[in-house]
C-alpha cells in the first residue's frame, strides 16, 4: 500500500493507509461520507477531505473507479477492472455482477465514435429483497 501510494505522488499517512485498507477487498461500494464515518472514530484528525481527495487521486490514476449508479452519493469500487453493477431499489446496496463488459455485444467504433470504454448499470431488486414479497416495499 506504501508503495502504491507513492507511486502516485501520495505521502503515505496512517489515515490514506486506513483509507486503502478499508477498500481493499471491499465489495459494498463505499461513498466517501461512509469511508469517513466508518474511519473517523480510530482517526480523530481525519477529514472528509482527505477521504475525498485519496478517493479522487486513486480514481484519477485506475487504482480504483468511482461509480455513479447511485444519484444520492458518488460511490468507489476497488476494482478497477470493467465490470457490471447492480443498484438494489429497496435496500439501496449496491453489487458487482459477473458480467464482462468485453463479453457484451458492443462494437468498438459506432456510427464513427471509437468506444474505448462504457459502464453498465442495472437497478431493480436484489435476491434477499425480491425474496421479501409485497410487504416489504416502501
Amino acid at each position: 500500500m506504501i508503495d502504491t501510494l507513492k507511486k502516485f505522488g501520495l505521502r503515505a499517512t496512517p489515515q490514506r493507509m486506513a483509507i486503502m485498507q478499508l477498500l481493499k477487498g471491499n465489495t459494498s461500494h463505499p461513498s466517501v461520507e461512509e469511508i469517513y464515518q466508518e474511519l473517523k472514530p480510530q482517526y480523530p484528525s481525519l477529514s472528509a477531505a482527505t477521504v475525498y481527495n485519496t478517493l479522487e487521486a486513486l480514481a484519477k490514476v485506475g487504482e480504483i473507479q468511482e461509480i455513479s449508479i447511485d444519484s444520492q452519493r458518488r460511490r468507489f469500487d476497488p476494482n478497477p477492472r470493467p465490470h457490471c453493477h447492480f443498484l438494489c431499489n429497496r435496500c439501496q446496496k449496491v453489487y458487482d455482477l459477473d458480467i464482462a463488459l468485453e463479453d457484451l455485444p458492443v462494437p468498438h467504433q459506432a456510427g464513427g465514435f471509437n468506444i474505448q470504454s462504457f459502464s453498465l448499470y442495472l437497478y431493480g431488486e436484489c435476491k434477499h429483497c425480491s425474496s421479501k414479497g409485497d410487504e416489504a416495499k416502501v
